[in-house]
């Protein structure tokens, strides 16, 4: 564990000293949880991800629990209302995408080290009401339940808690059960806002006859800024290609609070500790040269090596020698919208650079939209087929860093 201690992940454990000794015998088996409420994890997700990869990494097994069943019900840690109650199917379907990110980060097959993937819809679809009242039900207090943070934050902002997502933090805690009867799981980890759900595993596994079971959280992290990490003005930052490309997905890392390198660089990379350090000693202008090897470093992870490098030339084709990349982020429009020409705000617009007119027309105000990398200064122009580059593409951009092409077809 002294690894994950020293990179920077670890914020809270229940017994230290028990957690070593197994760890020192490559006998942590550990577990983190996924919910299938998205086609894709997020960068928010990275941080578990990696906790079980270096996991693995020092000799003991990971177990990524995918939540067919808890996805049915709906986690109600962190939020102001009720999850949207997704189908069967289209759980289904978000559980099936998100299930390659795993094997980019770990190693899956039958030695004792190699990681598992469980679901918990195989045991939670195939409870029974009244047993599982008897037989889990009965071992929670409901006076305990209402200073969990999950439910008290809530209540507390006078906001309605379903009796559905009452009852989430009990199928959690009989996962950790099911796990540790199944595959002899000792450990589950998990953000620091997972805590209370944890120790409450625990606490049933001690009173349903279980080995000895062990709690470990990360922070949950925000940049310098306090902005929560994954999320931008775009949205949140997608694990799966699909839906977000490798090149925005270099830029996002590249784009890091200088404040924040050393930190990510220690949490997001295998780089070497002894590296880390370096990179991180580096001031002034170089620190852009630190940013680049963390966002080259993370996307290899994610996307694989040529993926990032192709991301790293495109970026600086675009930034440093003013030129089209290719490979920058495509938008197709029918030729016809622009044989008779198309306003540039609804343009922008369908770019995804701006989400209204009104935000494109703020954004010429303050001189932020350029076509072609000439500013854009008439809210009322037109852009048709002559503005096409020799490439046969339009280059939209919003400040310094984003930019999309127009492609037509």
């Amino acid at each position: 564990m002294n690894v994950l201690q020293t990179r920077g992940f670890v914020h809270q454990v229940s017994d230290t000293g028990g957690l070593d000794e197994l760890a020192a015998r490559s006998e942590v088996v550990a577990y983190v949880g996924y919910d299938c409420t998205a086609a894709s994890l997020h960068v928010g997700h990275l941080l578990s991800i990696m906790m079980l990869h270096w996991l693995q990494q020092s000799g003991n097994k990971p177990i990524t629990l995918m939540g067919g069943g808890t996805t049915r019900v709906g986690d109600p840690s962190g939020r102001d209302e009720t999850r949207k109650l997704l189908t069967y199917d289209q759980i289904d379907a978000n559980k099936e995408s998100i299930k390659g990110t795993f094997a980019k980060f770990m190693r899956f097959g039958g030695a004792k080290s190699d990681a598992v993937m469980a679901d918990n819809a195989e045991w939670l679809t195939k409870l029974n009401y009244i047993e599982m009242l008897r037989d889990v039900g009965r071992h929670f207090s409901i006076n305990r339940m209402l200073t969990m943070d999950s439910v008290k934050l809530r209540l507390e902002r006078d906001q309605e808690l379903s009796f559905i997502e009452f009852n989430y933090m009990i199928l959690q805690s009989y996962d950790y059960v099911e796990l540790a009867r199944r595959y002899g799981c000792n450990l589950q980890m998990g953000g620091s806002d997972q805590w209370g759900n944890i120790v409450n595993g625990i606490d049933l596994g001690r009173r349903m006859g279980t080995h000895q079971l062990y709690a470990l959280t990360c922070p949950l992290l925000t940049t310098s800024s306090g902005a929560k990490m994954g999320k931008t003005a775009a949205g949140a930052v997608w694990l799966n290609p699909d839906m977000l490309s490798p090149y925005d997905y270099w830029q996002y890392w590249r784009n890091t609070e200088d404040a924040d390198v050393e930190r990510f660089l220690k949490l997001f990379t295998t780089l070497p500790l002894g590296e880390v350090a370096r990179l991180a000693a580096l001031r002034g202008s170089e620190v852009n040269d630190a940013k680049k090897i963390l966002a080259t470093e993370t996307t290899a992870l994610m996307h694989g090596r040529d993926a990032a490098a192709q991301a790293s030339e495109t970026a600086r084709q675009t930034f440093e020698e003013g030129a089209i990349a290719q490979d920058l982020p495509t938008v197709e429009v029918m030729r016809a919208e622009l044989e008779g020409g198309s306003g540039v705000l609804g343009l922008f617009v369908k770019a995804g650079l701006v989400t209204s007119n009104g935000e494109a027309r703020r954004q010429i105000k303050g001189g932020g939209l350029r076509v072609n990398d000439a500013a854009v200064t008439d809210e009322k122009a037109m852009l048709s087929l002559s503005d096409l580059t020799s490439e046969g593409v339009i280059k939209l951009s919003m400040g310094k860093k984003k930019h999309i092409l127009l492609k037509p077809v």
